[in-house]
């Protein structure tokens, strides 16, 4: 099962103001303000992701509470940038551990059983023990 993408433009006014819980001309009016832009089409009319219409949910819940539109217009501004930047860090992170990876000559370490720390050469792997241990608790002998 492929998920949907979150941020596809899918729903005309009439179907994100019904899942969002709100009047369609209240829709138009955000989109007007800046809060919750829509996308258009060729033919130029509104179309909204599911990332809208929880946006648009958030902008009802913060309303309702009394908070201003100018507020509203900033903690959802705050939001996107938070998102912005979580993304770029997973991308850095990525971009790094591939960078780490694909380094010629890099260390690697493994646990001896002793529990010392022995230095491997890149590429080899550790020699296995196929010894058995039997543990048993101080009082017992």
């Amino acid at each position: 099962m492929t998920s949907m993408d979150e941020y596809a433009p899918i729903f005309p006014v009439s179907m994100a103001a019904e899942l969002a819980g709100l009047h369609a001309q209240t829709l138009r009016q955000y989109d007007r303000l800046g809060l919750v832009q829509a996308k258009r089409t060729a033919g130029q009319s509104r179309r909204y992701s599911m990332r809208d219409v929880m946006q648009l949910r958030e902008v009802a819940k913060l309303s309702a509470e009394g908070v201003s539109l100018e507020g509203i217009r900033r903690v959802i501004e705050l939001e996107n940038q938070v998102d912005a930047l979580a993304a770029r860090v997973r991308e850095l992170e990525s971009a790094l551990a591939e960078a780490v990876l694909a380094q010629p000559g890099r260390r690697v370490f493994a646990a001896g059983s002793g529990g010392e720390v022995e230095r491997l050469r890149a590429g080899t792997r550790t020699r296995k023990h196929t010894e058995i241990v039997v543990w048993r608790p101080f009082g017992n002998r």
